[in-house]
Formats: structure tokens, C-alpha cells, sequence
């Protein structure tokens, strides 16, 4: 009996120990607007994040990992995605996932219009951005919940038909964002991550172009892909580039122009430097980040990237 209440002390103690070693969990509950439709972003680094649909999805998740590591900081991340789906999918289908364990932290999202069958309105994403919290929270009440606020889709303001047609392209990430504050008040979030007005913020500042469906003006970035819908690669990035600010209270131009996931995605310096830029304006604004000192220039090569993994 003596040996083994000595045996299961220290596996206990082991168990503890692992545990303690381990670094924050971040879960992220979303679509594709989180695993990266349409982009080379999808299957980037899956190998660096746990999906826990097995699906071998990078995503966001993966640059914001990658982020993470260069810096410093030691996150384990895991994604839970489901393409085409609001927060109700995951609610009805994947809480047996979502609750294997309890997590640091969570970032999640609805569909993109707010709703598939009723754009525009707010009521589902409200509720179910509660019960979610509500869910987590029993697992671990002392998560850290974020909420996601999406980008406005070309698809669905230039052309007819669309629930934000004839708007301003900038509308409709505004009402999102919106109907995210209304429903982290009444979930008791966090925060809302303003990914949405970060698209808005590089448009107006000429770094990206706002319509591609009258093509892209030269030295300016397409946010969005072949389908004028999900994100590029560059609007994945600056997807996570605010992700990162928002959950480290980190300044994303501290990365520096020669970041790793830029450089392995085939960006260009410049491209860098201004979607760093943007993301740190919209969380400056927001007062989520503090301005500090840009990193020296490191040399971009293959080595220091592998390094960083």
C-alpha cells in the first residue's frame, strides 16, 4: 500500500510538473476565416499547432505561434475550425472537443455576415458567444475570452444582392465590430479583437486596395483572395498580426520587417513594415498596445527561421 501511494504521488507530482512546464493554451474557435481559406496561409506550419479536428490546419493560428516564438513567448495553440460555420456549429457539434481540457485562453468567432440566414443581425452571434463562454468558463473560470471581429467582404458590398451593397466598403466591419462589442458585453469577454478595422485602417492609409473588382492599384495590397471574400495570405497576416498585439499587449512592429513567416510567405519588406504598421495604429487606438522600440534590422534567411520553430 506504502508503494503505492508512493507511485501515485509522484505521478502527481510528474503530471504537475508537465503541466507547469507547459506554456499558456490557446484555443481558437472558428471557420475558415480562421484556418485560412483560400490561401497558402491553410496548411502553414500545421505542424507547429495542434488541430483538434485533424484536419492539419495551420491557419492564422500557425503565424500567431510563429509570432509568439520569435518573440520569445511560449504558447501552445490549438485550433477547432469548421468552414461555413457560426459559433452554433461548434455549440451543437464539437463541445466533446472543445472540452478536453480546460484553456488559458480562447479567441473565437461567428460567420461572417453575423448570421448565414439573417445578415446583419446580431441576436445569434449574442447568444452564442454566451453560451460558449459560459462552456468554457466551466471547464476553467479563469480563462481569458476574446471575441474576433471580421473583415468586411468585397463579395458582399460591390455586388448586387449583397447584405452590405452600396455601403462603403468600410461598413460593414464597422457593424461587425458592433455586434462583437454587444456580444462580449453581454458574455462578459475580455475583449474584442478589431481585426475588421484594421482592414479598414490599411485601406484608408492607402495600403491596401479597397474594391478588387476594379483591379488592384499598383504598390498597393488585395486583403483578399480569389473570391473577394476570405483573406490573402496578407490579410491572414494581418489578421494575426493583430491577434498577437491584442493577446501579448505587444507592439507587432517589434517583429521587425524581417519576420519569419513574411519572409517564408514571399513577402516583401515594405509589404511588411506597412501591415505591421496598420495592425499597431488599430490596437494603439484601441489603447491595447504601447509603442516600443523597433528591433534591429535582423538578416532574413532560411537558418534563423528554422531556428525560430
Amino acid at each position: 500500500m506504502r508503494l503505492a501511494s508512493i507511485l501515485a504521488a509522484t505521478l502527481i507530482f510528474t503530471l504537475s510538473a508537465a503541466d507547469a512546464r507547459a506554456g499558456t493554451s490557446v484555443l481558437f474557435i472558428g471557420n475558415s476565416f480562421t484556418y485560412g481559406m483560400g490561401s497558402a496561409v491553410r496548411f502553414y506550419r500545421a505542424d507547429t499547432v495542434t488541430d483538434l479536428n485533424n484536419e492539419d490546419i495551420g491557419g492564422m493560428p500557425a503565424l500567431f505561434e510563429s509570432f509568439t516564438e520569435q518573440a520569445g513567448l511560449d504558447y501552445e495553440v490549438f485550433v477547432e475550425t469548421r468552414g461555413g460555420s457560426g459559433l452554433d456549429f461548434h455549440l451543437a457539434n464539437k463541445l466533446g472537443v472543445i472540452g478536453r481540457r480546460g484553456w488559458d485562453v480562447a479567441v473565437m468567432h461567428g460567420y461572417s455576415t453575423l448570421d448565414a440566414d439573417n445578415p446583419r443581425n446580431p441576436a445569434k452571434l449574442i447568444a452564442t458567444s454566451k453560451q460558449m463562454a459560459d462552456f468554457l468558463r466551466m471547464r476553467n473560470p479563469q480563462v481569458a475570452l476574446y471575441l474576433l471581429a471580421t473583415w468586411s467582404r468585397a463579395d458582399q458590398t460591390y455586388t448586387a444582392g449583397g447584405a452590405w451593397a452600396g455601403e462603403p466598403i468600410e461598413a460593414m466591419a464597422r457593424d461587425v465590430a458592433a455586434a462583437y462589442e454587444a456580444a462580449a458585453g453581454s458574455a462578459e469577454i475580455d475583449a474584442v479583437i478589431p481585426v475588421g478595422e484594421a482592414w479598414n485602417r490599411a485601406m484608408e492609409a492607402g495600403v491596401a486596395d479597397p474594391n478588387p473588382y476594379d483591379g488592384i492599384e499598383a504598390g498597393k495590397l488585395n486583403l483578399w483572395t480569389y473570391d473577394h471574400y476570405h483573406a490573402s495570405a496578407y490579410g491572414y497576416y494581418l489578421e494575426a498580426l493583430v491577434v498577437f498585439g491584442t493577446l501579448t499587449g505587444l507592439d507587432p512592429r517589434s517583429l521587425g520587417e524581417n519576420e519569419c513567416s513574411a519572409y517564408e510567405l514571399g513577402f516583401a519588406r515594405q509589404e511588411v513594415k506597412a501591415l505591421q504598421q496598420a495592425a499597431y495604429d488599430e490596437l494603439e487606438s484601441a489603447g491595447v498596445v504601447e509603442p516600443s522600440p523597433l528591433e534591429l534590422p535582423r538578416p532574413v534567411n532560411p537558418e534563423r527561421c528554422i531556428d525560430a520553430r
